[in-house]
């Protein structure tokens, strides 16, 4: 073999030697679902989406009192930046925060909501009390609602509880409607205010006020009067 053709079988296989396949890159990791399953709710949390700001919403925050155009004493309760800012929560500290001495004193003329409103029920202040104690969070969860379940006693009036009673009771409700029991409730159901209100259809004042019920909530009142409004 000549020097010329030994030293290209030389070259030939240093090169082939040196040659190194491409490295695969790292792909991406696909980001996970986190909403597929939303976020479980658990008995043991307050959420303040889910519990408190509706019965604030329902209780306070509407003309004449805490909403941003009344702002009562500079409080406004809409939405959590306002309450945060003006309604003297200090998270995990109930007796301390404004909000909740409010809810709870026992002079009747001292008491929020004021007369000639209803108070609070004991279930709607150990919601904010535990919320405040738990550190005042902006959570929320998932509820299991289930369109499959609207007895009244069970369903319907909780939902007419936290989100619609604390306008529509005490000796001046709002729109003269009235929705502090069974009576009265199944009397706005039949004449189709209530429905159309929760709905939010034409012709009929949308409530509650500032916000909408979740779509399993509104399917359950209206199986609820479509099935003769029970008192079950």
């Amino acid at each position: 073999m000549g020097s010329v053709s030994l030293m290209l079988l030389v070259l030939i296989v240093f090169f082939a030697a040196c040659k190194h396949e491409p490295e695969a890159l790292p792909q991406p990791e696909e980001p996970g679902d986190t909403t597929a399953q939303g976020i479980p709710c658990n008995p043991d949390t307050a959420y303040f989406e889910n519990q408190v700001l509706p019965i604030l919403t329902s209780s306070c925050a509407f003309s004449g009192c805490h909403d941003a155009a009344s702002a009562n004493d500079g409080v406004i309760l809409e939405n959590y930046q306002s309450i945060m800012q003006t309604a003297g929560i200090r998270p995990g500290n109930p007796g301390g925060s404004d909000l909740y001495e409010a809810i709870t004193d026992d002079d009747p003329e001292d008491r929020m909501p004021p007369l000639p409103m209803q108070s609070l029920s004991p279930q709607q202040i150990e919601i904010i009390r535990k919320w405040i104690a738990q550190g005042a969070k902006n959570n929320r969860c998932d509820s299991d609602c289930d369109t499959s379940q609207f007895t009244f006693a069970a369903t319907i009036q909780p939902i007419i509880n936290n989100n619609c009673k604390g306008c529509h009771s005490g000796a001046a409700p709002a729109g003269n409607v009235l929705l502090d029991n069974y009576d009265n409730i199944r009397n706005v159901a039949v004449s189709g205010k209530l429905y159309g209100s929760v709905a939010h259809l034409p012709d009929y004042a949308p409530m509650p006020q500032g916000g909408k019920l979740s779509d399993c909530n509104i399917t359950q009142i209206k199986k609820w009067i479509e099935n003769g409004s029970q008192n079950n």
